[in-house]
């Protein structure tokens, strides 16, 4: 097997996640990594047998790296991706893509005009209650889809890694409805398909030191007719993670995504259905997985499963949720 070394930009927690999955897969060399910050670049160096640069550019520069994982602030996520394409690196962007729509179009251009491989980090896809919701409606056991509510919830950002300046301006983070729940958002449309309109309602109560709401309820409108709910929050202390699909045949229910005894239920209308026990799910370490299907992209010259309009159209459905709450009225897309 061709061994295909890689860069990684950023070295804070997500980055380490992404370098140290990337060297558990059989056939990738982690051979630099880079970060402003000298500690964490030295460190996850160290651990890997990596070389460290705090200037991306020279991480760019060698020769020996194919591909580059971006683990950046989001708001810096574009100009990055555009210079590693440009470089000829196949691009791993973290999610959300970047916080405009500009910033995404200029990466799928980067990528087309140098014959690269551009994907996002949309993880979920890879977890095991999000890829059974979506096997279970793709393939049409329960007929069509009709509804699907999702809920992500939690208390506010008040200390520890998360209350970082970037985290909090939505113009660097691109706000809780990108920065999180770009995965929802993803999971929704991957599971229903492309959305026309979105109307949302929300705003900021808790958490003040943010300049984006902390609570939104998001109606999507489905093309195929369906319509979904997506519950966003950081005003909650009871947090939770779970949702449904009905369907006209019966119903997918999954309480909670993950933990504990997290059981996913099949429900037809007629028939006694079945539940299936999520920790007894087996599917491969999900950012191990990702990474693993980007450099076989890149092995095997096709395009890679999660593309750079998947990530564009997360962050086109949380903007007109913004621009709905902040309007009240429905908001079209495609946005103008």
């Amino acid at each position: 097997m061709e061994t295909i070394g890689i860069g990684v930009i950023g070295c804070g927690g997500m980055g380490r996640s992404l370098a140290t999955s990337a060297h558990a897969v059989e056939g990738i060399e982690v051979v630099a990594v880079s970060d402003l910050q000298a500690e964490l670049a030295k460190k996850l160096a160290e651990d890997l047998g990596a070389a460290y640069t705090l200037d991306y550019h020279e991480l760019l520069a060698d020769e020996r790296v194919r591909a580059v994982l971006i683990a950046s602030p989001p708001f810096i996520h574009g100009p990055m991706a555009v210079d590693a394409a440009n470089a000829g690196k196949h691009v791993f962007s973290e999610k959300p893509m970047a916080p405009t729509l500009a910033a995404c179009d200029a990466m799928i251009a980067a990528a087309a005009d140098n014959n690269v491989k551009l994907t996002i980090g949309l993880v979920c896809r890879y977890h095991a209650t999000h890829s059974a919701v979506r096997e279970i409606v793709r393939r049409g056991e329960l007929g069509a889809p009709v509804c699907m509510m999702v809920h992500r919830i939690g208390g506010p950002w008040r200390s520890g890694g998360h209350h970082t300046p970037w985290r909090l301006a939505r113009a660097k983070s691109g706000g809780s409805l990108m920065e999180i729940n770009a995965h929802e958002i993803d999971f929704m449309r991957w599971t229903c398909g492309d959305v026309a309109a979105v109307y949302a309602v929300g705003g900021q109560y808790i958490q003040q030191e943010s300049d984006y709401p902390d609570v939104v309820l998001a109606s999507l409108q489905f093309k195929n007719g369906a319509v979904g709910l997506l519950h966003s929050s950081h005003v909650s202390a009871v947090g939770g993670y779970g949702g449904r699909v009905d369907c006209e045949g019966g119903s997918i229910y999954f309480p909670q995504i993950w933990g504990g005894d997290a059981t996913l239920q099949i429900k037809p209308f007629e028939g006694a259905g079945r539940r299936i026990k999520i920790s007894e799910m087996q599917v491969p370490p999900p950012v191990q997985e990702e990474i693993r299907v980007f450099i076989d992209a890149i092995r095997n010259d096709t395009p890679p499963p999660i593309t750079g309009v998947d990530g564009r159209a997360a962050v086109e459905i949380a903007l007109a949720a913004y621009q709905s709450v902040e309007s009240g009225q429905p908001v079209a897309l495609p946005l103008s």
